[in-house]
């Protein structure tokens, strides 16, 4: 025999218990096999696939003093993760914070945490999480063990992206919420992940090009920085910019694989190099460790006359 048809407010997504007896569902009819069970008190008519759907059918069974957290949270927000703990946000169990008072969510499915009464709340995605800037303290507190001090700035960088008056803005947007924090875990990594954190990077792998420079003892570099003519006039943006040397990387990712993007950037190049700039290239591979990212450091020191005998190569 067929399952009764459900009264067309609930057919829309997943819906509570709640709301099903609201609208006269019998609790045998929630039963029959034709619905799933996200987690307990919700129905659905398919299982949610993506987080972004496990989020949403998940929340609908919380009470509404909850938000996604940490790891659940920088995914929703688009916040980068390192691949171990994207893939954890992405297939493993939610992140839920409660107030103190009301202690940890305990449900299957899920991680609760508590102390959602000192942290500022978002909405994205049509659920609530904690604030970006909360949530880049929150990956600080899970410690070493999870996330090393670049994956922070790499965080950080995707946090402060839309504050563009200067880098004391952009750290005091991550500042102001780790100060407010009574001693959190991970302060010191927080601290000195903060301390190379930088407005205007618009892609993880900028700011892991940008840290490699860095951490080898380049000078540090302007980031998509404008470049102008000899009477001012722009000529283009640089990924990484050495204004006194005259030296420009560009990052080359995957949307530069285009011909239609590898035609502009050669036409970009030339109008550089025209104007008396370097302008070299760098690949993912060459910011990983071996002998991709020894040569590119070494181009780099070429290009900038420095000493390869006085740097971290």
């Amino acid at each position: 025999m067929e399952p009764a048809s459900l009264p067309a407010a609930l057919v829309g997504g997943p819906f509570s218990t709640a709301a099903a007896r609201e609208a006269g569902v019998t609790p045998a009819r929630l039963r029959r096999s034709d619905l799933v069970h996200p987690t307990r008190g919700v129905h659905a008519r398919s299982v949610p696939v993506g987080l972004v759907d496990r989020a949403a059918a998940f929340a609908v069974g919380l009470p509404s003093d909850r938000a996604y957290s940490h790891v659940t949270a920088a995914a929703l927000l688009g916040i980068p993760l390192p691949s171990h703990l994207e893939t954890l946000a992405l297939e493993g169990p939610l992140h839920v914070m409660a107030p103190t008072a009301d202690g940890q969510a305990r449900r299957r499915g899920c991680l609760g945490h508590r102390g959602l009464e000192s942290r500022r709340l978002a909405v994205v995605h049509g659920v609530t999480v904690v604030a970006p800037e909360e949530t880049w303290c929150d990956l600080g507190e899970m410690g070493r063990r999870h996330l090393a001090v670049d994956d922070l700035v790499v965080a950080g960088d995707a946090v402060v992206a839309s504050v563009t008056t200067g880098t004391r803005d952009a750290q005091w947007t991550l500042r102001q919420p780790l100060e407010q924090r009574v001693r959190p875990r991970g302060k010191l990594m927080l601290l000195a992940a903060l301390e190379d954190v930088r407005p205007g990077v618009r892609s993880p792998m900028e700011s892991r090009s940008r840290l490699m420079f860095v951490r080898a003892g380049f000078p540090e570099p302007e980031v998509n920085a404008d470049l102008v003519d000899r009477v001012g006039e722009w000529v283009a943006e640089g990924d990484l910019v050495w204004r006194e040397a005259r030296v420009v990387g560009e990052y080359q990712g995957s949307d530069h694989a285009s011909r239609r993007r590898r035609s502009m950037d050669a036409s970009r190049r030339a109008a550089l190099e025209d104007e008396g700039w370097s302008v070299l290239e760098i690949w993912a591979e060459d910011v990983k460790v071996g002998g991709r990212r020894t040569a590119c450091l070494l181009r780099f020191a070429r290009a900038l006359g420095l000493d390869p005998r006085g740097l971290a190569i």
